[in-house]
């Protein structure tokens, strides 16, 4: 056995690639994606629009490529076998890196309050330079298992931390003409790991904004509550290319807490985290035919979270998480359109807020739905429009006054407008001009934080310089 780069193996493999082009790309055969990130362009040797759209929504074969681990190469390969020819090693002879800078300018329509300083404003119109910057391991880790991993230096923090991570295990079987691929995922944000763009991890329209514009306060858990603290084991089948079922647990992975040991264990100094293991689930359905493609699904998580600075074992708050979801995807040869949906229902039975008197009602609901669509033409010039909602159960504790952020009436009903207007130069470079407008903020129209602050006053103008290289 002899560690070696198999120069005849990637010949063939690359023939084998664009021979069966066609084929992989109706079929959806190829490994899976990733989030429009050059590691897999230099991976693979295709473009990125193979994969994707527009960045970061992804093509049927980019869905492929991403449910069967990552694994199309077309770089020299250090390899190994045994003398059974089994595989035992198959690295890219390069590392799949890369880098993503995002610099942007926030406008909001009315400026801001200053936080220490009554009666005065803070300075409106903030760049960022960087908003964001993220270095990626994308790509093959050995045979059958593929990675997804992003570190990010995050200005409002001003440090360097875990993004976006998933590492991926996948084989196929024969079982058809489409077959069957099964695997398991490790990540750190329920819906990271998914495929389509409809679930919250990679929405779109693409629904990014920097801290120096306020958000709605209230949000589901599934709803992204749950990213970069927690780690989730799940495993997934997809069958015939159409049926997709997924199924596995989430716990508690807080980063940057110390206790008594060190990094751990979590104890009420670290809290609220989530308690125990949290369910989740997913199954989607998807048809192609032509050049469309449409899927309709469901997932959903049960989680239970004790309050800040109690101990863990004590009473929880527990959150049951239902959601509907849909994608419609067709692509031209000039001109591309997509339609996603879903819908986020979620039942809260507050026994650990209600207790400790830090909720008025011992249970709540939260609906949140949000629709939009987009346009591209020859995949440089496009946008996008969406509309989103959140309502719920009015709560007088939960829901309380506070300046910019607080709800004045109780209420964590938002609602709005994003509009989205792109320009891609080059497949790795993207600037958008984004708008956001609210009917309602935190519960109102007007003054919806007791301190005077309108839900238009929050209505935001962002410009974003996306570079991906």
């Amino acid at each position: 056995m002899h560690a070696h780069v198999d120069s005849e193996r990637r010949r063939t493999s690359a023939s084998w690639i664009f021979l069966f082009w066609p084929l992989l790309c109706s079929l959806g055969l190829a490994p899976l994606q990733a989030q429009a990130v050059p590691s897999f362009a230099r991976q693979t040797g295709m473009a990125c629009q193979s994969c994707h759209t527009i960045f970061p929504e992804l093509t049927p074969f980019g869905r492929a490529f991403k449910l069967n681990g990552y694994q199309i190469d077309n770089l020299p390969q250090v390899q190994d076998i045994t003398l059974n020819r089994e595989q035992t090693l198959l690295l890219n002879q390069l590392p799949p890196l890369s880098f993503m800078l995002q610099t942007s300018f926030t406008h909001t329509n009315t400026a801001l309050p200053d936080s220490a300083v009554p009666g005065a404003n803070s300075q409106d119109g903030q760049i960022l330079l960087p908003q964001q910057a993220s270095l990626f391991y994308a790509g093959r880790i050995a045979p059958n298992l593929g990675a997804f991993v992003q570190m990010t230096y995050s200005s409002d923090a001003g440090t360097i931390g875990w993004d976006n991570t998933e590492i991926r295990y996948s084989k196929q079987q024969s079982t058809g003409p489409g077959g069957l691929t099964y695997g398991f995922t490790l990540n750190n944000n329920p819906t990271v790991q998914d495929v389509w763009n409809s679930t919250p991890a990679w929405q779109t329209p693409f629904d990014q904004r920097s801290s120096a514009a306020p958000t709605p306060g209230a949000g589901a858990q599934v709803d992204g509550a749950l990213a970069g603290d927690n780690a989730g084991f799940t495993g997934y089948l997809w069958w015939n290319n159409s049926v997709y079922a997924e199924l596995g647990f989430y716990r508690a992975s807080k980063q940057g807490a110390t206790g008594t040991a060190g990094a751990g264990p979590l104890d009420s100094a670290t809290s609220p985290v989530v308690v125990g293991w949290a369910p989740y689930w997913r199954i989607a359905y998807e048809q192609q035919w032509d050049r469309n493609s449409l899927m309709v699904g469901a997932y959903g998580m049960d989680v239970k979270k004790n309050l800040t600075a109690t101990p863990i074992g004590g009473p929880t708050d527990h959150f049951r998480d239902a959601a509907l979801d849909a994608q419609y995807q067709m692509i031209g040869d000039d001109r591309i359109w997509s339609l996603q949906a879903t819908y986020i229902d979620e039942k809260q039975t507050l026994d650990a807020s209600f207790g400790a008197g830090d909720s008025a009602n011992a249970s709540n609901t939260l609906k949140t739905w949000r629709i939009g669509g987009s346009y591209y033409y020859q995949r440089t010039v496009g946008g996008g429009l969406g509309l989103f909602s959140t309502s719920g159960s009015a709560d007088a504790i939960l829901y309380a006054p506070a300046s910019v952020s607080g709800f004045a009436n109780s209420s964590p009903n938002s609602s709005g407008w994003i509009g989205e207007l792109d320009y891609i130069p080059w497949q790795n470079v993207k600037f958008a001009l984004q708008y956001i407008s609210y009917n309602k903020f935190n519960g109102a129209s007007s003054n919806y934080d007791g301190s005077g602050r309108n839900a238009s006053d929050n209505n935001t103008l962002y410009a974003l310089g996306w570079f991906a290289f």
